[in-house]
């Protein structure tokens, strides 16, 4: 197959066929849907194949009540499953019942719906429905799409998934599809971090979403919550482009979603629209109609719209019996009774209070719109209101603005939504202001035909360019220019352990240089809880022991840190601050740093000093040869801009001038000489060392490269070529270093996208244990071997 499309999407249900056998035909039924995605779907089949993967909805028998889908018979299955295909190009992800409905009634529309909408729950009230049961279920639904997927894909597919209600499939389908282009689009807002730091599975849905090459979404706003999400929550680094994870980084985008013009303008050119705009202009002689139509809901701002009505009513009696609000509100997929009974008694007190026996001044329609009617409303109306408190893409906009093509009516629109910041030319208003959208209302009704006329064509001007087809197009687009890039660096491959076991075995005499934080232990948030794993040191202690092996610890510690966890180690060397000290094995501390004029430090406090009392959270670490500032504990956000701040501040009035350097490390800043560095701690325990056979080199963060770069150096060949060979060609007037036999490791600990100078890598300091106490068991075994 040529390039393929595959979407996430729940637009169909089935009923059982009548001819009343299990294996008989199934009939599909479709149902209200979102148009604006369907359109957008739509229009890419006349560019590539489009294979549709969704739930499709109950599955019903004979007599209307629902199968279960789990004990059907595989012939029923396979036959529905090829009905699918045949008719829609579709595959039915069937889900249990219980499973379906705690998946999209439990999680979806009790816990996240309300919370991108920011509606917070109240666990004291309705705790039910936040019930370990539906986040289970959410996992259940999100895995089954996710094996779904995965029987289908084909190189060289496409994967855009959308909404949250498959907030978790990105990162499945990631785990079974490592290398495939998998696009995320949210049609719902994406709430304030503050707000959605408020979830419990915080983490889990965002690690989730990042499983994506590129998310899109419908807003900048939107996008920048989600960004600020990343860096509160998971402690990211990200950029208005994208968000740093594991090693590459996932694209951000915003694409408006918008109609299809065309089909509509089709539709209202039917006798059926035109016969009812004039049955409805005839109905309101005489009167401005203003438009309003919403599900109700509670983000829709029925009430809000209701109240700014009456406000309206009451500042400009001028317009009383002279303007009908027609409000349409669709019933909602949940029963709302305290809000339709708030709703019908707005209705009533404003018919009550401005209306007679022959007008009322609000016609409130509780019920489904007929599209013919839908639209001959929109065509026929004076103003469209839309007063949403929260809204993610609100469509009615746009097919107001294409059905008032003849009448030209205004726009009032809710700042809250997302359309808001595309339809310029309409009169944005905020909902709670009631007094600010009554004022609207009476500018809207009373502005002249020329700027009417004006700030319609700039409306539909938009809304004509940028529709469903043109979001889906350039949806598409992006996503295979991710697809597309190479990334930055050749991925480092996974260290080879059992050829890494080998060389370590054969080796007469070995030379083993470990980082300390994040490659011996994980990073942690304060700097005293890196505390040594139990199996680390005892798979060191065994290390050190062994006779043909010299190790070195070499970290950016002070001494006194080093000594504390580190020194009951008989024969292992250890390095301080980033190699300003050196103790070899069994020896006492040497301060290689003595010569150094370190009366820049008084100067470089006192910068981070004034960073830090601006900055909460951060601190200043002082070590005998450098200064580090802190801010792991500081605002994630604020932290991040505070330091480059601080780098600034110090590149402009301490680096110019004085024999020092800055490195940046995870969530620090640390000044040191320029002389100093763990590189120069390679260069001469190599030296030391001449006959080393096998030289392994593990680290993790940016001042661990330079110890990468110097092994490199010193044994001159790629790692990756020396290792296949098992030899090593020197330079002895440059190293000294004459053992043709030597065989190099440079390990970094992290994920195989990470630049680096190392030859290989460990996801985590887990693996690096490991392989730590591998080594150990061979050396334990030539241990017993020597003395036997």
């Amino acid at each position: 197959m040529g390039s393929r499309s595959s979407f996430g999407s729940v637009d169909l249900t089935q009923a059982n066929g009548a001819d009343g056998e299990s294996h008989g035909s199934w009939t599909l039924q479709e149902r209200r849907g979102h148009s604006a995605i369907h359109s957008g779907i739509q229009s890419m089949k006349d560019k590539c194949e489009v294979v549709q993967v969704g739930w499709p909805g109950h599955v019903l028998d004979e007599e209307g009540y629902n199968l279960d889908v789990t004990s059907m018979d595989q012939d029923s299955l396979d036959e529905l499953h090829q009905q699918f295909w045949d008719q829609k190009k579709c595959v039915p992800v069937l889900l249990d019942e219980r499973v379906a409905q705690g998946h999209y009634e439990g999680y979806c529309k009790a816990v996240l719906w309300p919370l991108f909408h920011y509606l917070i729950w109240d666990y004291n009230l309705d705790s039910s429905q936040f019930s370990l049961q539906s986040w289970s279920d959410y996992q259940q639904v999100n895995q089954k799409f996710a094996e779904a997927i995965a029987r289908i894909y084909q190189p060289g597919d496409l994967i855009w998934i959308h909404d949250y209600h498959l907030l978790l499939l990105p990162s499945m389908v990631r785990e079974l599809i490592p290398n495939a282009a998998i696009g995320f689009f949210l049609h719902t807002p994406f709430p304030s971090s503050e707000l959605f730091r408020c979830l419990p599975e915080r983490k889990e849905i965002l690690e989730g979403v990042l499983g994506s090459s590129m998310i899109g979404f419908q807003t900048y706003s939107y996008a920048r919550h989600f960004l600020s999400s990343c860096t509160r929550v998971l402690g990211l680094e990200s950029s208005p482009k994208g968000v740093d994870y594991k090693g590459s980084q996932v694209s951000i985008h915003i694409f408006p979603i918008g109609i299809d013009p065309k089909r509509l303008q089709n539709r209202r050119q039917q006798p059926s629209v035109t016969d009812k705009m004039a049955a409805i202009r005839e109905m309101y002689a005489g009167k401005k109609i203003i438009v309003g139509r919403d599900k109700l809901d509670h983000v829709k701002g029925v009430q809000h719209k209701l109240n700014a009505f009456h406000k309206f009513l009451t500042t400009y009696p001028e317009w009383q019996n002279k303007v009908v609000l027609i409000q349409v509100t669709s019933p909602s997929e949940r029963e709302i009774p305290k809000l339709e009974a708030k709703v019908t008694e707005l209705v009533a007190r404003i018919n009550g209070n401005f209306g007679s026996l022959e007008f009322a001044p609000v016609h409130h329609y509780h019920q489904h719109l007929d599209q013919d009617d839908y639209y001959a409303l929109l065509s026929v109306a004076d103003v469209g209101l839309i007063t949403s408190v929260r809204d993610g893409m609100n469509t009615t906009s746009h097919e107001f603005v294409v059905c008032q093509q003849e009448n030209r009516g205004a726009l009032i629109l809710s700042e809250f939504t997302g359309t808001a910041g595309s339809l310029s030319a309409a009169t944005l208003v905020n909902p709670w202001d009631y007094v600010g959208v009554a004022n609207a209302i009476n500018e809207a009704l009373s502005m002249s035909k020329e700027e009417r006329s004006t700030k319609h064509q700039q409306l539909f001007d938009h809304v004509t360019s940028n529709t469903a087809a043109f979001w889906a197009e350039s949806f598409v687009r992006e996503l295979k220019k991710t697809d597309g890039v190479a990334p930055a660096t050749n991925p480092t491959p996974a260290l080879d352990v059992g050829l890494c076991v080998q060389k370590y075995r054969k080796a007469q005499k070995r030379l083993l240089m470990f980082d300390y934080d994040g490659t011996l232990t994980p990073i942690r948030k304060t700097p005293g809880a890196a505390v040594p794993p139990p199996e680390m040191l005892r798979a060191m202690q065994v290390l050190a022991s062994d006779p043909r092996n010299v190790i070195y610890v070499i970290s950016g510690r002070d001494q006194a840190c080093l000594e504390n966890w580190l020194g009951s180690i008989q024969s292992l060397g250890l390095s301080a601050e980033h190699g300003c000290f050196l103790r070899p094995p069994d020896g006492k501390w040497a301060n290689l740093s003595e010569d150094i004029d370190f009366s820049w430090k008084t100067e470089v406090t006192e910068i981070f000093n004034y960073y830090t009392e601006r900055t909460q959270g951060s601190f200043v670490e002082h070590k005998r040869c450098s200064v580090t500032w802190h801010y792991r504990l500081a605002d994630p956000e604020y932290g991040i801009f505070q330091a480059k701040e601080c780098q600034n501040h110090l590149e402009n009035a301490v680096l110019s001038k004085l024999p020092i350097e800055i490195l940046i490390g995870k969530k620090n800043l640390e000044v040191r000489p320029i002389s100093i560095n763990k590189g120069e701690i390679v260069k001469r325990l190599m030296k030391e060392n001449p006959s080393a056979e096998f030289v392994f080199c593990a680290g993790d963060d940016r001042t661990d490269e330079d110890m990468f770069k110097m092994v490199r150096q010193i044994t001159e060949r790629p790692e990756r070529d020396r290792t296949a060979s098992g030899t090593s060609t020197v330079d002895p007037a440059s190293n000294d270093i004459k053992n043709e036999r030597l065989t190099s490791f440079n390990v970094t600990i992290g994920p195989a996208t990470k630049k680096t100078h190392a030859g290989w890598h460990v996801p985590n300091p887990e693996e690096l244990i490991k392989l730590m106490g591998e080594f150990a068991v061979v050396s334990k075994n030539e241990g017993a071997q020597a003395s036997s």
